[in-house]
């Protein structure tokens, strides 16, 4: 396989997770009796560019069709960041009743509700029709398809060239990262501005993040290679922040190469020297996450076979994407960990990919008061644990894998 970003051969591994699903393909009760689609989950290192990539095993219409699961308005924490997004980029960049927003990966409209409560015109882009629908019931305007250079210049014709486009945890899950890209120079205006938002590269191995891979995430990005890719495709970074969202993000501002160009600020440099220290552009800084997995694997099942032995009850939350990784790569099953709890209903009374676990109501937890929770989504762990507050009643105990077993 050629690198995504450059064409270069790929030939430095960075891990190999066997074989899963997709993590968002959940299983129907009347799908139970059928296989699922089982395909190589591996993830390389660009040499050239330095982009971390999977190996092409899927289609983008099939991971993100019209059953698409994730809702963002499930999370308060979300919600409240999209919010504080929103007032921000209005006062930074006097964005009023006569701008032009627009959201790529618009989802449920978690985001640009807050752009509309501003009085200001707003579109989303937004290919899963399931959360498309969902943005719509908000007042939304979304066009329901997949952004590219094409699209863009759809757009523009309908009069929609944008003063701030957003994205946010999308620019990892595109498989043409060029197309999309080219996109955003032809929808912006000469004076607009587009942030990006996804999980880096540092945090991702300094914390054995290895649950964070999986076939929807085509790309696991540092800015090292998210700037290489934008000067490829017409665009300037000028501007970056670290964000504590998703265990640890970047929100890159960018601009068009062609346009008014702002300065870049000295966040810009400060970040690529930080990832030329840790090792970025050299092999042997990649190989320490596949032992890692490895052993954050093995703790696991040590945990839940123990508890199996003395008689505790151990159940999940968080019927998300990194826990379908890290369940599969280790092999859990409902007889190690019974069920877990979501509170999107559209997630409710299906089954996990893979390790068939059933996903039911939060209520159950109340109900059946079992010993353990394992919160698959790490990130909200706080969230969840004050959400949660009332199981101390009866002595229940919040359990995280990564990046390490631990035990709250």
């Amino acid at each position: 396989m050629n690198c995504r970003g450059c064409g270069t051969p790929l030939a430095l591994p960075l891990i190999d997770l066997g074989t899963s699903p997709p993590s968002n393909a959940y299983v129907r009760a009347d799908q139970m009796d059928q296989s699922e689609q089982w395909v190589p989950l591996k993830v390389a290192v660009c040499q050239q560019c330095w982009l971390v990539q999977t190996e092409d095993y899927t289609s983008a219409d099939s991971l993100f069709d019209a059953e698409y699961a994730y809702f963002s308005s499930f999370s308060s924490t979300w919600l409240a960041h999209a919010e504080r997004y929103v007032a921000h980029m209005v006062e930074r960049f006097d964005l009023n009743a006569g701008s032009r927003v627009v959201e790529i990966a618009a989802n449920d409209g978690y985001l640009l509700q807050y752009v509309a409560e501003h009085g200001i015109p707003c579109l989303g882009v937004e290919p899963t029709r399931s959360t498309a629908q969902a943005a719509r019931k908000k007042g939304l305007a979304i066009r329901e398809l997949f952004f590219g250079r094409e699209t863009a210049a759809q757009l523009v014709n309908d009069g929609w060239s944008a003063d701030l486009m957003a994205a946010n945890n999308v620019l990892a899950h595109v498989p043409d990262i060029n197309d999309f890209l080219g996109g955003f120079a032809t929808l912006l205006k000469p004076t607009g501005v587009a942030t990006f938002e996804f999980p880096q590269l540092l945090t991702l191995m300094a914390g054995r993040q290895f649950d964070t891979l999986y076939h929807e995430h085509y790309s696991y990005l540092s800015l090292t290679a998210v700037q290489a890719l934008c000067e490829r495709n017409g665009l300037e970074v000028f501007d970056v922040s670290q964000l504590p969202t998703h265990g640890g993000s970047l929100r890159v501002f960018v601009q068009r190469i062609d346009g008014v160009r702002r300065p870049a600020l000295p966040a810009v440099q400060q970040q690529l020297q930080a990832e030329l220290a840790a090792g970025v552009k050299t092999t042997g800084y990649y190989a320490t996450l596949a032992p890692a997995a490895e052993r954050i694997k093995h703790q696991l099942l040590r945990f839940l076979l123990q508890a199996k032995a003395d008689g505790k009850r151990v159940v999940g939350y968080g019927a998300a994407a990194k826990g379908n990784t890290l369940l599969n790569y280790a092999g859990v099953k409902a007889d190690l960990l019974a069920w877990v709890a979501d509170a999107n209903p559209h997630k409710q009374g299906k089954y996990l990919p893979g390790s068939r676990i059933p996903v039911v109501s939060p209520e159950r937890i109340e109900i059946e008061k079992p010993d353990f929770i394992l919160v698959l989504p790490w990130n909200l762990l706080a969230e969840i644990t004050q959400q949660f507050a009332s199981v101390e009643a009866w002595g229940a105990r919040f359990v995280v894998a990564v990046p390490e077993l631990s035990i709250q």
